[in-house]
């Protein structure tokens, strides 16, 4: 069968087949950065003239196309070129001037054939994030393998251009080449693709996990290359632990393996009681401490600030949260438990709330949790792990879905084995909450089930009757899995 391509391209040249990106300069004082994004797509040209001893003639057009880009949120970003040319190639050129920049355009692809389509592979996003200069990552939202594309339908995704904030750059003339291909299928009405293996399997524990592009199951983080994390309403990722029922959050890049205890712990716990920390030696959380608490989990090493910078200052002492899991609960575990965690690195910086210009994306949430990090055994899950768990694609970043939350009382991040509970419930993330419109140091994202919600909220830190603990742990690499299947009646046994 005959192919055809279309492409979009940022900052590159176009390729047939392929979907490229070009260089983009990103200027900081000396520091030259050049980055090129090309996203194509590829489907299969059905149309085609047949003959015996006459004339048969297939008049089924097929018709995919891109038809606008439009920036929908700059960050220390500039488009320097935006053009769509034979409705197939759209090229982009941007500036990022410094550590944090992003760029998020707002494409839109249509179906003005005859045909069902849909969307049956996107490649290339691992693959070019993998490649230097590191820092700089491109992220598809709201598009996903199975999506359908009917006859006559248009969709609008995003296309998002960062430059990792806790990462300058030392050389000059840097340059980054992004290719990403879509694939587009006819379909039967348009069906999305049912959840099926993908060709790749990953080594969880020893025992081989098909990669899935829909659906529950295992998927590539696509914000983080090597890395795999579970999503959806029910997935098989439930591991036997210190003699409970545990879930796999995600593989790390060191091989490690994210878990956290199916069950909240009984009973509440503030975050951070009130006056628990001297308060004196820490210069982040002032004024009304004695009264909320900190929002901050652990320690820092020099300077913890909110990422909008409204609030800056030293945190030199752990919460009381974050003791308590360290110390009792730790020592409370069993011996071959302790003996299987892996003191790791938890990401503990703060995630804005955006509730003024409501301009935010998972790509940010990400960032600002970066902006700090905390060793130790036992922490507490990331607001960027409850997002990225939902196979809903409206669940885009924190902000919308509180608003969505607070607006309707609806989730925008449902399907997902994090939030889906089997009580009313509430409990505390690692994050810290810091908002536009009401900045304060001592709010924390919490996720709720219950009261006909399901999602992030936040919540004072030393509320006590409010949110439970739910331990998160690092499992070492060297980890392996015996038996099971991963479900909850076979959980993965650690051998």
């Amino acid at each position: 069968m005959n192919e055809k391509n279309n492409y979009i391209m940022l900052g590159v040249d176009i390729m047939r087949k392929k979907y490229k990106v070009n260089p983009k300069q990103i200027m900081i004082g000396g520091i030259v950065l050049s980055v090129f994004l090309m996203l194509g797509i590829g489907y299969a040209l059905l149309s085609q003239t047949l003959q015996i001893n006459g004339t048969a003639n297939i008049t089924s057009k097929w018709k995919i196309l891109f038809t606008s880009a439009e920036e929908k949120e700059m960050n220390n970003a500039t488009t320097q070129l935006k053009e769509i040319t034979d409705d197939t190639t759209l090229t982009l050129n941007v500036e990022l001037t410094q550590p944090g920049a992003t760029a998020t355009y707002d494409v839109v692809v249509a179906n003005q054939g005859d045909l069902d389509a849909v969307l049956s592979k996107i490649e290339g996003v691992e693959e070019t994030n993998s490649s230097d200069p590191l820092p700089i990552k491109v992220h598809l939202e709201n598009i996903a393998e199975g999506d359908p594309l009917l006859k006559s339908e248009e969709k609008t995704f995003q296309v998002i251009v960062e430059w990792d904030a806790s990462v300058d750059f030392n050389e000059t003339n840097m340059k980054k080449e992004i290719s990403i291909t879509l694939t587009y299928e006819q379909s039967d009405g348009g069906v999305p693709v049912v959840p099926t293996p993908g060709d790749d399997t990953v080594n969880m524990g020893g025992q081989d996990v098909e990669l899935v592009s829909s659906g529950d199951g295992l998927y590539e983080d696509s914000y983080e290359s090597g890395r795999y994390i579970y999503r959806g309403q029910n997935p098989n990722n439930y591991v036997e632990f210190n003699n409970e029922l545990w879930r796999i959050i995600a593989k790390e890049t060191d091989g490690t393996y994210k878990i956290i205890r199916d069950e909240l712990l009984p009973g509440t716990m503030a975050f951070d009681s009130v006056g628990y920390r001297s308060y004196e030696n820490n210069t982040y959380c002032t004024g009304l401490q004695n009264y909320f608490g900190c929002g901050v989990y652990g320690k820092v090493s020099g300077t913890y600030q909110s990422p909008d910078g409204q609030f800056s200052g030293t945190v030199t002492e752990d919460s009381s949260i974050a003791d308590y899991l360290n110390g009792e609960y730790y020592n409370g575990l069993t011996e071959i438990a302790r003996a299987q965690i892996q003191q790791h690195n938890f990401y503990i910086g703060p995630v804005e709330l955006y509730d003024e210009t409501r301009n935010d994306s998972l790509s940010k949430n990400i960032a600002g949790e970066k902006m700090n990090t905390w060793i130790g055994n036992v922490g507490l899950v990331n607001v960027s792990d409850v997002l990225k768990a939902s196979t809903n694609q409206a669940c885009t970043s924190v902000t919308d879905q509180y608003n969505q939350l607070m607006d309707s009382g609806t989730s925008t991040c449902n399907s997902n084995y994090l939030l889906d509970l089997p009580e009313q419930t509430i409990y505390w993330t690692i994050n810290n909450c810091v908002s536009e419109i009401t900045p304060n140091d001592n709010l924390i994202w919490s996720g709720l089930y219950g009261m006909g919600m399901t999602g992030l909220v936040n919540s004072l830190a030393n509320e006590r009757r409010q949110a439970s603990p739910r331990p998160v742990l690092f499992l070492e690499s060297s980890t392996q899995f015996t038996s099971g299947n991963g479900s909850k009646s076979q959980p993965f046994q650690i051998g």
